[in-house]
């Protein structure tokens, strides 16, 4: 076990590196934070900021020599950095396990291979794969590009062939993904921790909302059944002992109905980091997914998952800033609210600058809050 008063090394320093860092900190250990941006949302919070590239050898000898384990806050930190520091101190989550999260056609080729229930797709290396496709894949279909995709990035839905081919070449034909668009009923995820001896623990099912291909909404505990709940929890505990997973990992899932009218989990994608449908956790459960990922780093064992109230999380973005200042009265005088700003200096459109979760009796109730609060932000300045 590595203990509190020990100090821990993190590569990336946005608003998940923050939520790690005063987690760790409020544990009592010391966090060094590798981040190019001097005004990283995570050095507010950190022991030592390292303003450096991810590549810089002297940032990661300097994790090295002083950090007892290492740690990501996002999906694409550099393997060649990862596989170096790897040599020296324990990093988790581990490189393969990155690698295959990294790339969206090893992961679904993973998830395919080893039996995980996922839609159709077909790997796009050349124009001709995409004539070759047809047949396995109907349009209209979702084309991804295998890397650096996130929040809506990298991802086009097209109607046609011509449609799919002008979107590769304006890709540059980069390695692609072409999906099966599927009628989805919901989508969930579930948060869980894996340990390095194994042991493994889940948070309860989050039902997510998207508007423009960014997270919008997540509801939790999800409105699904206890039955299918069960089925994401134990498919995702398979999935991250079949990675041999160190860490936090989000596993999405779409739910469809099956040509026989059934309900069926397919699986999305993973992020192999602590989530924004996890931020519920931090409100509403006895463990929040941050601590857990200090205690998956450091060997502790796990903190319960329990959900003690039912929760609703929306995600803050530029769009509600004016003039770049969001007004907080809007959410807090809702009591059941809990406001979370990133401490990021410039909102942009689409840019996530925080979050609120309104806690409720139950869902419906605090879905009707959070509802209500967001309705008041997003109305024009005049209509207040």
């Amino acid at each position: 076990m590595i203990l509190p008063g020990s100090t821990l090394g993190l590569l990336g320093g946005g608003q998940l590196g923050r939520m790690f860092t005063s987690a760790a900190r409020t544990m009592g250990y010391d966090v060094i934070v590798v981040d190019p941006d001097p005004h990283s949302p995570a050095a507010h919070f950190a022991t030592e900021h390292l303003c450096a590239d991810f590549h810089d050898q002297f940032a990661l000898s300097q994790l090295a020599k002083s950090c007892a384990a290492v740690t990501t806050e996002f999906e694409n930190p550099p393997a060649d950095s990862l596989a170096w520091l790897a040599r020296h101190i324990p990093v988790r989550p581990g490189a393969n396990a990155l690698a295959i999260a990294q790339d969206r056609v090893r992961e679904k080729t993973f998830f395919a291979e080893n039996g995980f229930p996922v839609g159709p797709f077909a790997i796009v290396q050349s124009e001709t794969d995409i004539d070759a496709a047809i047949g396995a894949i109907k349009f209209p279909a979702i084309l991804k590009t295998a890397r650096f995709g996130y929040d809506g990035k990298g991802q086009a839905r097209v109607t046609s062939l011509t449609a799919a081919r002008e979107n590769f070449r304006a890709w540059r034909a980069v390695p692609c993904v072409l999906e099966q668009l599927l009628p989805l009923e919901l989508e969930v995820s579930v948060v869980l921790a894996r340990g390095a001896d194994g042991a493994i623990t889940s948070f309860p099912v989050a039902e997510n909302q998207h508007a423009n291909g960014i997270l919008d909404m997540s509801i939790a505990p999800a409105r699904i059944s206890a039955n299918l709940a069960n089925q994401a929890r134990d498919i995702s505990e398979r999935l991250a002992a079949t990675l041999d997973y160190v860490g936090v990992l989000a596993v999405e899932f779409f739910l469809v109905e099956d040509e026989n009218g059934k309900e069926q989990l397919l699986i999305n994608e993973i992020a192999p980091r602590p989530h924004n449908s996890g931020h519920y956790s931090i409100d509403a459960c006895v463990t929040s997914q941050f601590e857990q990922q200090v205690r998956a780093l450091c060997g502790l064992p796990f903190g319960a998952t329990t959900q003690h109230t039912p929760a609703v999380m929306v995600n803050l973005l530029g769009d509600v800033w004016k003039n770049n200042v969001l007004d907080t009265a809007m959410i807090l005088q809702e009591p059941n609210a809990k406001l979370h700003l990133y401490g990021k200096r410039e909102a942009r459109d689409g840019r996530k600058m925080g979050h609120y979760t309104v806690l409720g009796g139950d869902v419906e109730t605090a879905y009707a809050s959070a509802q209500k609060i967001k309705q008041r932000l997003t109305q024009p300045s005049d209509a207040l």
